[in-house]
């Protein structure tokens, strides 16, 4: 099985990935808030052998462990998510052989399914999760009320505990004055835009992630497909957009995705920001085959990922300091479009 950040469906639209996560708490112990460490490592043990009966799926990883940089490298991939570092409690996480279902034990709530699929794939990754959650809950007992749903620590997730989002490329509205106009807009229709790795982070190279607000009151279905309609939306806006910038400023847009590539052919020295700007006109020039030159064997989404600093320092084996790491990704990324 392949890693979704390498499928070619990451590289055909404005949607790179299609995410789903479902937040359970088991019945019987107290959520993290209220937990001690015996409480925390009991329930991380009972949802782990949950998780394993139901089916030989997943490796089992202790998370507090791991060196930071494999830590970070988890986080640069989407597997974990920043809350999850957090706090001195036992946490677990489980993780499918191709890094596309991942449950983390102990984040805000004791447990966190989450599926990703390339691409447009949303409904696939519901299907995934949905199927993991069945298994669990075969052998474990889930906070549940029969008015309000799952229980979860925090009031935004009780229902379905559903949160569905989109990770989506936004060049030309990132470009545009419209884009401030149109992410406020969304928020009226129950749908938050964040940064690229989700909330309290900021967009880079015009990555940002589409989710629903609200997970009670709503069917999942009803999210879902609610999130799918306002993201054509959005994605509708990004094309036109497009067109605008093709037809008024054509030359503009053209000269910035030449000039992404010169430099990221040839520089010695880059930041993670400046190298993700620049891939982002890479990708718009691609997909408007504006840019006439090969396409690199790797996705740029993949490439994007592997310039991060966890993946940089892992990759290098060593620790290093801002600038050697923008020395280092230079030389990455001059491997991968000058040859």
């Amino acid at each position: 099985m392949t890693p979704w950040y390498q499928e070619a469906l990451t590289d055909e639209n404005e949607i790179l990935s299609s995410r789903v996560r479902l937040a359970r708490n088991i019945k019987r112990y107290p959520f993290r808030r209220k937990m001690t460490s015996s409480d925390a490592a009991a329930m991380v043990s009972e949802a782990s052998e949950a998780v394993t009966m139901a089916g030989n799926f997943f490796r089992k990883l202790e998370i507090q462990t791991l060196a930071k940089t494999e830590q970070t490298v988890f986080l640069e991939k989407h597997i974990i998510s920043p809350e999850f570092l957090n706090g001195n409690l036992p946490k677990g996480l489980l993780i499918s052989d191709d890094q596309n279902v991942s449950i983390m034990l102990n984040e805000e709530d004791h447990v966190r399914i989450q599926a990703i699929k390339p691409g447009e794939g949303l409904t696939l990754a519901y299907e995934t999760a949905g199927q993991i959650d069945d298994l669990i809950e075969e052998r474990v007992e889930f906070a549940f009320h029969t008015d309000y749903g799952y229980l979860t620590a925090c009031p935004t997730n009780t229902g379905t505990g559903l949160r569905a989002s989109y990770m989506i490329h936004l060049p030309c509205l990132t470009k545009s004055d419209l884009s401030n106009n149109l992410l406020q807009q969304i928020t009226k229709f129950g749908v938050a835009i964040r940064g690229i790795y989700g909330e309290g982070t900021a967009p880079m190279g015009s990555i940002y992630q589409i989710s629903n607000q609200k997970t009670l009151g709503k069917s999942e279905e009803e999210i879902i497909l609610s999130l799918q309609n306002v993201t054509r939306n959005v994605i509708s806006n990004e094309q036109k957009a497009r067109e605008t910038l093709l037809t008024t400023r054509k030359s503009y847009l053209e000269d910035a995705i030449y000039r992404a590539y010169g430099i990221l052919s040839n520089a010695r020295m880059i930041s993670a920001k400046e190298a993700m700007d620049l891939l982002s006109d890479i990708r718009l020039g691609f997909i408007t085959k504006i840019l006439d030159a090969p396409k690199p064997a790797k996705q740029i989404y993949q490439i994007m990922m592997e310039i991060q600093p966890g993946h940089l320092q892992r990759n290098a084996g060593e620790e290093m300091s801002e600038q050697e790491r923008d020395i280092t990704r230079a030389a990455y990324l001059r491997e991968i479009f000058s040859s």
